[in-house]
């Protein structure tokens, strides 16, 4: 029997005058039901079921590379009220002249699914070059509404996160285990070396006639925003795929992007960030950087029964106990009592006490678990990328120094 919740009965037929779908419903491995109404792509799906309490953001959430096969439920009620910024005429993203998407996270939508309360139907906004609903058929994904999405997140903050799948009447059944992605990190990073200069006319030098520092970001499954913090500070980045052992790349300091899925999974990302400590080059990790580097370290890291996803994450700072608001998205986390000499956490939920971030007390290297860059936002911690430069900075005029 569906599950509803007390908000389901009056959710499902607002969907059903907007939406003018077929019936479809979300099963999770529980055994329990939420009948709704399709949007998107008409076609039945599986992946593991997560939530974002994000109220804004759903483009950048949707091609967000960390949600890569997973059936994402927004807990805010209205998603689509402000269309999503493509070309009207292709419904494709829009890219800088260095292939970087514009108003996405990636030049894709990664999730399997999208479960909504309401999908608006009629956008309004002055970016908007197609609806959700337009936009979700095009990339092949589909999407269920009319239900009540905070009953059922609270069902998931319960359970912990389940495998589910989305069925649409009409269309082919399919099974829990189809929606596993094995080695997420794989599908979502690039497959060759590729550097991005800071702007038109200034690639290999910046105003003043010094070489710009030079990054290398270890991308597995960079979300778009962590290429614009880092060019918009006249920062030349080399990407490289997330299993290169980085002994062929010139680097002033190295960058961990985040990623899907489980962090023991990249057992190269781990070991050349290991060689890379012996360098003394600053590194610096996000999201999934953060859980590689404390295994690089030397500690463990664990799954979350239900993650981190959102934009109101309460992070505090250990030693002055400061309080940020933070973007995240995550599904494992870094177990404190592992971390060996040497390291220690820097920063720690306020909801739940588990660790948000890592730093050596003996070298350059740090890590933060939630998004300095996160984009819509909030961006109250962006001042983190602006210390992880400084060192670079400064690394590198020690060096330069040493070899005059």
């Amino acid at each position: 029997m569906a599950d509803t919740g007390k908000a389901g009965a009056k959710t499902a037929a607002r969907a059903r005058k907007t939406a003018a779908a077929r019936p479809a419903k979300l099963v999770l491995e529980d055994g329990s039901e939420y009948a709704g109404w399709s949007f998107g792509k008409a076609r039945s799906q599986a992946g593991e079921v997560v939530f974002t309490t994000g109220m804004a953001g759903y483009p950048q959430s949707l091609t967000d590379p960390s949600f890569r096969g997973q059936i994402l439920v927004s807990t805010y009620p209205l998603v689509g009220n402000y269309g999503v910024p493509v070309d009207p005429k292709t419904l494709e993203p829009c890219f800088d002249g260095q292939g970087i998407p514009l108003c996405f996270e990636s030049g894709r939508v990664q999730v399997s699914g999208f479960v909504v309360s309401e999908a608006c139907g009629e956008p309004s906004h002055f970016s908007s070059g197609a609806s959700l609903s337009a936009w979700l058929e095009k990339n092949n994904v589909p999407g269920v509404c009319g239900i009540d999405t905070r009953f059922l997140t609270k069902r998931l903050r319960e359970q912990g996160v389940m495998m589910g799948k989305i069925l649409v009447e009409g269309t082919r059944d399919v099974t829990l285990d189809s929606g596993l992605v094995p080695r997420p990190v794989e599908e979502v990073s690039p497959k060759e070396v590729k550097v991005f200069y800071p702007g038109p006319g200034k690639a290999g030098s910046v105003p003043g006639g010094e070489r710009p520092l030079r990054i290398a970001l270890v991308d597995c499954g960079a979300k778009a925003n962590i290429f614009r913090c880092l060019l918009a500070r006249n920062v030349e980045i080399t990407r490289v795929p997330w299993d290169h052992d980085l002994s062929d790349i010139e680097y002033d300091g190295l960058f961990l992007s985040n990623g899907p899925g489980d962090p023991k999974a990249c057992g190269r990302t781990i070991a050349a960030t290991r060689r890379a400590f012996l360098t003394g080059k600053p590194v610096f990790g996000i999201c999934l950087g953060n859980q590689i580097m404390a295994l690089a370290a030397g500690g463990d890291t664990y799954k979350l029964p239900y993650g981190h996803r959102g934009q109101n994450q309460p992070c505090v700072e250990a030693g002055t106990r400061r309080c940020y608001i933070t973007s995240q998205n995550h599904g494992y986390a870094v177990r404190n009592e592992t971390l060996p000499a040497g390291w220690e956490p820097w920063f720690f939920n306020g909801n739940d006490g588990t660790v948000e971030g890592i730093r050596s007390v003996r070298g350059p290297f740090r890590a933060v678990q939630f998004h300095p860059e996160g984009c819509p936002g909030p961006r109250d911690t962006e001042f983190l990328i602006d210390r992880f430069l400084e060192e670079v900075e400064n690394g590198r005029k020690e060096r330069e120094g040493g070899k005059k």
